[in-house]
């Protein structure tokens, strides 16, 4: 009787996991720009602030860590260990981390200056970025379907950078705009980057991958890119500006503090939620609920903050999701194609082992 309720314990467990990280990627990848917009919008100009918040909510992580340890410690008694990473992964963790760091100003400075409907558009290019990426460091094959999609996206930003005045904010100067439009475009290419080399260093580590050497990594990777923009922070003076700005917000200056922690505690949502839909499924359906989440975060910018939606926009983002589906529908067919063996997952035969 226990050998036939086991597996079903097991499935329960691991659908319940999923569930809770897809929440915890929608709150994050719709919650997250839109926040950060709220808060430039009523008068927030401090872009390493906004930047420091996106993985400033780190210390979070060590909840289910701890969590995780007093299980282990349950099971296993004195003998188990605090920490599972290695020197390999936490050096690898930190350099990615600092990319990460510089990442976050690249696209906390485009969402200061654009809509949160264009600057959503634009990141969707990321995609052509990781493909070309994974090419070159984990020698990812290519066919008819990844290709179409790079060429779309690519497209899809090109429409948009050809209409760079036509929603730009009021008292915001066209250099400003199209500044935001690079540095927005340059996030995309460098999380484009950041994702094959997480990947290519997972490859690398000779180590046996478990949820909570997943968000050990996580841990690491936000802490150095919160210490990145931290000293960001200290050559822009930002500390000295923060109850100054708080006061002369456009909400008040409790809710500039509210709108500060939320945000902090909102990203933090959307890192856990990746890496939780990773652990639990794979990095394609982590990729698929955020290319769904594009459209979502784009009608929330335009009822939420009156954001005009144009023509180009719509092409832009017709070509986008079109880009998305070839490029998912190619990576499923070149999976069946493979006709693997047992699937590799990163998920243990018994979820609750190693967690």
């Amino acid at each position: 009787m226990e050998t036939n309720e086991k597996p079903q314990v097991i499935t329960t467990i691991k659908t319940a996991l999923l569930v809770l990280n897809c929440i915890l990627l929608t709150i994050g990848n719709c919650g997250g720009p839109l926040i950060m917009r709220l808060y430039f919008i009523h008068g927030g100009k401090r872009v390493w602030l906004s930047s420091w918040l996106e993985t400033g909510g780190w210390p979070l992580i060590f909840i289910p860590l701890f969590i995780s340890y007093l299980y282990r410690r349950r099971s296993n008694k004195p003998t188990a260990k605090l920490f599972y990473m290695n020197r390999f992964l936490f050096i690898s963790a930190t350099v990615i981390g600092v990319l990460t760091g510089l990442d976050d100003y690249l696209y906390a400075y485009g969402v200061a200056r654009l809509p949160v409907s264009t600057s959503s558009l634009i990141i969707a290019s990321q995609l052509a970025f990781t493909a070309g990426f994974a090419f070159l460091l984990v020698k990812q094959k290519f066919n008819f379907f990844s290709i179409n999609a790079v060429i779309l996206l690519s497209v899809g930003a090109g429409v948009l950078a050809l209409h760079t005045s036509s929603d730009r904010p009021e008292h915001e100067s066209s250099r400003e705009y199209i500044l935001g439009f690079i540095m927005t475009l340059g996030a995309a290419l460098l999380y484009g980057f950041i994702l094959p080399l997480v990947e290519w260093t997972y490859k690398k580590s000779k180590q046996e991958i478990s949820y909570t050497l997943v968000m050990e990594i996580q841990l690491v990777m936000c802490l150095f890119a919160t210490v990145f923009c931290t000293v960001g922070m200290l050559v822009n003076k930002d500390f000295k500006v923060i109850p100054r700005e708080a006061r002369e917000f456009g909400l008040g200056e409790t809710r500039y503090y509210v709108i500060l922690a939320w945000s902090a505690i909102i990203w933090q949502c959307f890192f856990l939620g990746v890496i939780g839909v990773i652990f639990c499924a794979s990095s394609l359906l982590s990729g698929i609920i955020i290319a769904v989440l594009l459209p979502v975060t784009e009608a929330l910018a335009v009822i939420f903050y009156q954001e005009k939606f144009q023509a180009e926009k719509g092409v832009a983002l017709a070509l986008s999701l079109w880009g998305f589906v070839s490029f998912f529908y190619g990576e499923i067919k070149q999976t069946k194609k493979r006709n693997l063996a047992p699937e590799t997952e990163m998920f243990p035969s018994d979820p609750t082992e190693n967690i």
